[in-house]
């Protein structure tokens, strides 16, 4: 095994973990609930599980750098939201971090939809009652 080679452990897998702080055995879970996968290889799980750990401490660096972390000395969701709204390298993080907003304003929002749902559905039906009336006129 390449993993246990690298962390110069012999056999057995516990090398893999003095690498990585992932637990490996999650992360084998979550590879496993697609249905395309029959197998994985240590290799395999171990790379996926650095390469996850690389990314999540880029998206955190990143986001501590652009974000207002600095002047509070720590990392907020805030910066991480903004970072996945204004970064077009994170961009693809937007639906999985949005920005918070209170339940009022999210009530109010709902509120507003559904009104202009409403209208909409309104002019719909007033084009529909004309086009049939100009169709009996023809």
């Amino acid at each position: 095994m390449a993993a246990a080679r690298l962390s110069g452990g012999c056999g057995g897998g516990g090398g893999e973990n003095r690498l990585v702080s992932l637990p490996l055995s999650r992360i084998r879970v979550i590879m496993k609930s697609s249905p395309e996968v029959s197998s994985i290889n240590q290799d395999a799980l171990f790379l996926t599980a650095k390469a996850t750990e690389l990314f999540v401490q880029y998206l955190a660096t990143y986001s501590y750098k652009h974000g207002r972390g600095k002047e509070k000395r720590a990392l907020t969701y805030s910066d991480l939201s903004h970072t996945a709204e204004e970064s077009e390298t994170f961009q693809f993080l937007a639906d999985i971090l949005p920005k918070k907003i209170l339940a009022s304003k999210y009530l109010k929002m709902l509120e507003k939809e559904k009104r202009d749902g409403e209208v909409e559905e309104d002019d719909d039906d007033d084009q529909e009652e004309e086009s049939e009336e100009e169709d009996a006129e023809s």
